[in-house]
């Protein structure tokens, strides 16, 4: 934790007279992730330990599945209305209530999890994300990022975008939009139903995140190839949806431990994917997956599309013209940058092989 962080934790030990004034809060915390995902669903109860803790346990925030309290995809409508205090999504998933909640996720081709956090917390991104959110009567808290994405597993192979016209997808966000471009046909489903759709046939291909999840939903059974990168969610951004007037009631020592705790987890979620995903990897193909990169006819073909897809949307919607071309600016800004320094040594590391101990 910076600095900073820690002093603010540390001030919220509240001892005698002033803990004793401060109320007990009990949230519950709507999640979109079934219990088996321990590493997204696992981040959420992290989080609801950790305000507890900095709290001394005076702010209690409960973590339910997806589909216990509400199914979970309506996550985003029960916080909006007050049903439960909080929700733990992806926010790209609720684009249908605005596409410019995509730039909360991430847009395709777009920020990596680094440049995310850069473009909200220094970048000018959040004050515009809130000022979106409170329309929906939310204030929402980046609470953890998964980096970037697999692109799914496929029945069968794609060699150039013509093999994209007719597959049926479960993608959520934009990616869908852009996929149906070439004739591909997005389906939107909570992770509970994905390994049924697969093995049905009601779907021919899915994305989700990536090994640590794909592998314990099973997919691998089903399907054999496994492609990537998924160029849709280079950053899928995890959010903390707080009911507005909920919010607005909690004593400002709550809030700050709240903004701690959801600051932990945009770290400590990254980091265990990152180590959770390379075993997976390898233990998927090890039981016969096929590992393939999307070939490059239709990376670019995609590439092209997204950019098309954001034009087409700024003539549409009022926010999210609001927040592309600043969006965009800053893209471009940060790209200069890490194309000179994290991209050349990331490109050399990569091509070669770590040399053997001595």
């Amino acid at each position: 934790m910076s600095g900073g962080g820690l002093a603010i934790a540390a001030g919220l030990a509240m001892p005698g007279v002033a803990r004793a004034q401060t109320p007990q809060v009990r949230w519950r915390m709507a999640t979109a992730w079934p219990r088996s995902l321990e590493t997204i669903y696992g981040s959420a109860e992290a989080f609801c330990r950790r305000v507890g803790q900095i709290t001394e346990g005076r702010f209690e925030i409960r973590a339910f599945p997806g589909g216990e309290l509400m199914p979970a995809l309506q996550t985003f409508d029960a916080v909006q209305n007050g049903s439960v205090e909080c929700g733990h999504v992806l926010t790209s998933n609720f684009i249908g209530k605005s596409p410019a909640l995509a730039f909360d996720g991430g847009l395709p081709f777009g920020l990596n999890a680094r440049q995310q956090i850069a473009w909200l917390n220094e970048g000018g991104g959040m004050e515009p994300m809130r000022a979106l959110f409170r329309k929906f009567n939310i204030v929402q808290h980046p609470v953890g990022n998964v980096g970037v994405q697999m692109g799914g597993f496929f029945r069968r192979e794609i060699n150039t975008v013509q093999d994209l016209s007719g597959l049926k997808m479960r993608i959520g966000g934009l990616g869908g939009r852009i996929l149906a471009k070439f004739g591909a046909v997005p389906q939107q489903l909570p992770a509970s139903d994905i390994y049924s759709a697969l093995e049905r046939g009601t779907i021919d291909a899915a994305e989700w995140i990536g090994p640590a999840d794909d592998e314990k939903l099973g997919f691998h059974r089903i399907a054999r190839y496994y492609y990537y990168p998924g160029w849709w969610e280079g950053s899928a951004q995890i959010t903390a949806l707080c009911s507005a007037p909920a919010w607005a009631a909690l004593p400002d020592a709550f809030k700050a431990a709240f903004e701690v705790a959801a600051n932990e987890q945009v770290m400590l979620m990254l980091a265990r994917y990152d180590v959770a995903n390379p075993p997976a990897l390898r233990r998927m193909i090890s039981q016969g997956v096929q590992l393939r990169p999307f070939p490059r006819p239709v990376m670019e073909a995609a590439y092209r599309a997204s950019f098309e897809v954001f034009d087409e949307i700024v003539g549409e919607n009022e926010d999210f013209k609001t927040l592309y071309a600043p969006w965009r600016a800053f893209l471009e800004n940060s790209n200069s940058w890490m194309r000179v320094a994290d991209f050349n040594l990331d490109a050399f590391r990569f091509s070669n092989a770590v040399p053997p101990a001595r």
